[in-house]
């Protein structure tokens, strides 16, 4: 397979995802979203659409990058693995907060979350360093998220 049918199949993966996640993240003026408190510091709505489609990028193109290394094989399959697990996660995260309104569970199922992006930025960092990197603006943003959610949840209780 050529690089560049890999790299459109990389970065479809998580755009994917990230769409088909969307489809739980109803926030429009009926929805159980808009009903709950947030802190004052919540981000407008507007800003989650184009945060999260750089982040589904950055994730496609780290994938490409350890997907066309001549790494060995247990190390991307291992490396892999870890990338298909947080992305199970991540579609998961949208269902239970938004769909099932549970903010507590939630916040649980997001610390698993970042626990495995942590896990894979490292196991990436084992194939390439660049791929490595294009991880940490997602980690960040689940880091900035998490602490949401759990005030959320608190504010909710």
């Amino acid at each position: 397979m050529n690089n560049t049918l890999k790299m459109i199949i990389a970065v479809a993966i998580p755009v994917i995802v990230g769409g088909l996640s969307g489809f739980f993240t109803v926030t429009g003026a009926d929805s159980w979203y808009q009903t709950i408190n947030k802190p004052s510091w919540n981000p407008p709505g507007w800003i989650f659409g184009p945060v999260w489609t750089t982040l589904y990028i950055l994730m496609g193109i780290a994938l490409f990058i350890v997907w066309k290394t001549d790494a060995t094989g247990s190390v991307k399959k291992y490396a892999v693995l870890l990338f298909a697990a947080q992305m199970l996660l991540n579609f998961f995260w949208s269902f239970i907060f938004f769909s099932q309104q549970q903010p507590g569970w939630a916040f649980a199922e997001i610390v698993m979350l970042w626990i495995l992006i942590f896990l894979t930025i490292f196991a990436f960092a084992r194939i390439n360093n660049t791929a490595a990197w294009l991880l940490v603006p997602y980690i960040s943003w689940v880091s900035f998220a998490a602490i949401l959610n759990y005030t959320i949840w608190q504010l909710n209780k």
